[in-house]
């Protein structure tokens, strides 16, 4: 299998084929997991965890000098090309106000649910320059991102962590009087169950292997924070749309990525019905997968260059 990268942003670092011998020169670990498919091209075994954690380890290495990255085996492993899509997309929300998106250093961006990996913070720092804040609800998650800095001194002035005290809440507790941020972004859990979850697992393994296994396993990890909520995608997003109202004046875009294009229209309404002054849906394609990111403000257009 190899991963489609041509509908990839055009800043994304990662729209070529992956350079395994570069990348073997990164993490010489990484070199049992390579093997040469049918089509004569070199690739990895995407549905083992430990080939993708490897591949990660190289990827944020070599294109973003992120040493020692690392995460435990029940934690998720983010694909890196489509998660620095999001970020890439971002920019491109932001350029509307402000052209110069190379040298942003005055945008701050608020991570919801950064988890063990915190990739966005990570490669939004590294591409962009953005001062960050990870939160998540879980401690253990908290505690391995900051382990992630640790290894990466340099990044400590421009990264910061924050735990979520309540998971009834997504703004509240994190966002205090006087912050402001230009942006926060959101990879919601996407399932309603852990039952759901295993069978979204299972699909995924059959979609990689082309193979017959029919006991669902979590072998992509995942705590249940990152993977499933009560009520799912569309109580969590529609949550985080209500909270919102509260700091519409301390946030300029509020952003979230949307699985399902079923949902799009009753956040569309609930967005209306809470009054956002602007509303947008970006398409974002990594090959074969299809998301999107819902973007809202309730800043007037007049005003949004004064946030930067």
């Amino acid at each position: 299998m190899t991963t489609e990268k041509s509908s990839l942003h055009t800043r994304n670092l990662h729209r070529n084929p992956y350079d395994f011998d570069q990348l073997i020169s990164c993490v010489p670990e990484l070199k049992h997991y390579v093997f040469v498919n049918a089509y004569q091209t070199k690739t990895i075994n995407f549905s083992l965890p430990k080939a993708v954690k490897l591949l990660n380890q190289a990827l944020l290495l070599h294109f973003y000098n992120i040493k020692n990255w690392d995460i435990p085996e029940t934690n998720l492993c983010p694909p890196i090309p489509g998660r620095a899509d999001y970020i890439h997309y971002i920019a491109d929300l932001l350029a509307e106000q402000q052209a110069e998106i190379l040298t942003w250093t005055s945008v701050s961006g608020l991570d919801i649910g950064t988890g063990a990996n915190l990739v966005y913070p990570l490669l939004a720092h590294r591409s962009y320059g953005w001062k960050m804040l990870g939160t998540d609800i879980n401690k253990g998650s908290l505690d391995n991102a900051q382990q992630i800095l640790d290894h990466n001194p340099d990044l400590s002035p421009a990264i910061d962590l924050k735990q979520q005290p309540d998971s009834h809440h997504i703004f509240k507790n994190i966002i205090e009087a006087g912050d402001r941020f230009t942006f926060s972004m959101c990879n919601p859990p996407f399932h309603d169950s852990e039952e759901s979850a295993m069978k979204g697992n299972l699909r995924k393994t059959k979609n990689i292997n082309k193979s017959k296994t029919k006991k669902p396993s979590l072998n992509f990890g995942g705590q249940q924070s990152e993977l499933w909520c009560e009520g799912g995608e569309i109580a969590f997003i529609s949550k985080m749309i209500e909270e919102s109202v509260q700091y519409s004046s301390q946030v300029l875009w509020f952003t979230c990525l949307v699985s399902k294009k079923d949902n799009l229209p009753k956040l569309n309404s609930l967005l209306k019905k809470v009054k956002a002054v602007d509303v947008k849906t970006i398409d974002m394609a990594q090959g074969q997968k299809i998301s999107r990111m819902l973007a809202w403000t309730f800043a007037p257009q007049k005003e949004r260059k004064a946030w930067f």
